[in-house]
This record gives structure tokens, sequence and C-alpha cells, in this order.
């Protein structure tokens, strides 16, 4: 991998351990209808696509479930006001931050996660240190990962090319979109998906800890 100048992040599973927050938010939607709860496992596998997504593949009916969306409304009414529960960045993250910005590496975050939390949460944790932070955008007309729009969106506002940039996140999903957006990847084994499904799917580089990233872009 060339030396590179931009690092793009995927968020939940990648920079944020957001896991439990989104569990409970589902629950909260299954217990109004009488469903049956999910599990964190369950969530975990249900992720990585949207929103709505995550909804589709909870709701017993999926799509087609005359609740759907109202258990969506609901989910994210509480969301919007959960998110932050129990989430926190993973171990080491913090750190690979400062050292980026140090070497004046340009960061952002492209997420499926809703733009309003993706913002919120960005704002919470990396103030400061990711000047942007884009997420799920579908209803303006933006194509949701692994579409390469919103990374496109992201290089754009940060002044940089893909040839110079690299893509950090934890999901077959992630490969997709670094791929579709013709940038290099790298994924990380401490998310939603683990190592084994990552190689499954083609991953060529994956990481155990966030320092490692340094090696592959560069930075001493």
């Amino acid at each position: 991998m060339n030396k590179k100048d931009t690092v793009v992040f995927d968020l939940d599973g990648t920079l944020l351990d957001t896991l439990e927050d989104l569990k409970n938010s589902v629950n909260y939607a299954m217990r109004h209808f009488d469903y049956p709860e999910r599990t964190l496992d369950e969530v975990r596998r249900f992720v990585g696509n949207g929103i709505m997504l995550l909804i589709q593949r909870a709701i017993p009916g999926g799509k087609d479930d005359p609740n759907f969306e109202e258990a969506f409304a609901l989910f994210k009414e509480h969301y919007g006001k959960h998110c932050n529960d129990t989430t926190k960045p993973y171990e080491g993250i913090m750190e690979l931050l400062h050292i980026l910005k140090e070497h004046n590496i340009k960061i952002a975050i492209v997420s499926n996660k809703a733009d309003f939390a993706v913002k919120e949460l960005n704002e919470i944790y990396f103030k400061g240190m990711i000047s942007v932070a884009i997420g799920e955008k579908e209803s303006e007309g933006i194509r949701k990962k692994p579409a390469p729009d919103t990374v496109r969106e992201a290089l754009k506002e940060l002044g940089s090319t893909a040839e110079s940039s690299v893509y950090v996140g934890d999901s077959d999903v992630d490969i997709e979109t670094a791929r579709n957006s013709g940038m290099d990847e790298i994924l990380c084994d401490w998310g939603f998906r683990g190592e084994e499904f990552l190689k499954e799917h083609g991953a060529k580089i994956i990481i155990k800890k966030p320092e490692e990233i340094l090696t592959f872009i560069g930075v001493d």
C-alpha cells in the first residue's frame, strides 16, 4: 500500500462499540408489539446495511410486517435519545486518531447509520479530530454503502482523492464500499464480523489493533 494522506473510517464496529445501544433500541420497538426480543449476537448479524434493514431483519414479518413502519419509527425515536447510553470507542482508537492528527492525516467517518446519529456521536467523541462525518442520506438521493456515493462526498469535502486514501471498516459491506470507491481497504477484526468472516469475504489486510493502521499508511 502506498503512503496515504487520508483515512476514511466506518463508525459502528470500527471506531465505536455501539452494539448494546442498538440492541436496546431494537428491543424497545419489539416489546411495543409483544414480538420476541433480539439477542446481542442477532443484532450483531443484522447491522451494517443501515437502520431500515436492521429493523427489517429484526421484526418477525420483515418489511411486509404490518407493524414495520411504526416499529422503524419507534426504533429511530428511542435510538435518537439513547444512542450514547453504553457506546464507547474501542481500545486504542483515541490514541490512533491523535497520532493521525499530529501527522496531518485527514480523517472522515462514512457510515450507514442514520446521518443525525453519526453527526451526534462524532460531536461527542471526536470533536476537533474528525471534521467530516456522513451517515445514511438516501432520502436525499445519495445511495448508502456499499455504493461509493457517501465516500466520494467525504473525499470531496476533505479535498482528497481515492488513490491517496484508505478505507477502514469491519464488514463485508466495507470491503465492497472500498472497492466500489477505488480505494485500498483495511479491515479490523475487533468489530461486528470477526477475522474468519472477513477472510471468507476476501479481505486482504486484517488488523487486530488500531495502531497497525499507521504502518500501512506510511506513518512512522
